[in-house]
């Protein structure tokens, strides 16, 4: 069974980290959460009080198939200034092991690590200019080696079921997504 770790700072995005949470989970992907604060308990963006599975010096990660990052301000700049958070991000990318980031988080997390350079990466509109060595997309979804990067809170459910795509495999997610009837949703039927 796949392991990810999702690292939660004070001022995450809610979609961008629960939506992923929840695909992973369904499709059998062993998902941690961990707080980056002093206490298990995380706040959202949007207020949201979110009790994390671990505290981050409770592992090294190094057993990690993939470390996530969401989005959202202030969440991706406290992200940044964890020094934990970065060496943990750096160590899994040495590796050649996954890497996923979504909204503000490409830009302010990952480009200033070096993880992005040389690669393709979206991110949230108004961010692209820190993507100053990687080649902005736009896309909802962008894969390119090991780092998968996602735009914004809309983009949460392509990015999730990317994820299990590559941790799982092709026909557990597109079930997935037909039983949680994103299916129904993009072919218009709102």
């Amino acid at each position: 069974m796949a392991k990810v770790y999702v690292f939660l700072a004070d001022g995450f995005e809610d979609v961008e980290a629960l939506i992923p949470i929840d695909v992973l989970r369904r499709g059998g992907v062993d998902v941690i959460t961990v707080s980056t604060t002093e206490f298990p308990l995380v706040e959202s963006a949007h207020g949201v009080n979110i009790e994390a599975d671990i505290q981050f010096e409770q592992s090294d990660y190094s057993d990690a198939d993939l470390l996530m990052l969401p989005g959202g301000m202030p969440g991706a700049s406290n992200l940044f200034a964890h020094e934990g958070v970065c060496e943990a991000l750096k160590a899994q990318f040495a590796a050649g092991k996954k890497i996923a980031a979504i909204c503000a988080s490409p830009a302010v997390v990952l480009a200033p690590l070096g993880i992005l350079d040389g690669k393709r990466a979206t991110c949230y509109p108004g961010f692209e200019q820190a993507l100053t060595k990687a080649t902005y997309t736009g896309d909802l979804v962008t894969v390119d080696g090991n780092v998968t990067t996602g735009e914004g809170p809309a983009a949460a459910f392509p990015y999730a079921y990317e994820l299990l795509t590559q941790l799982v495999d092709k026909q557990t997610s597109d079930q997935i997504a037909e039983g949680m009837r994103f299916v129904h949703l993009m072919k218009g039927n709102i």
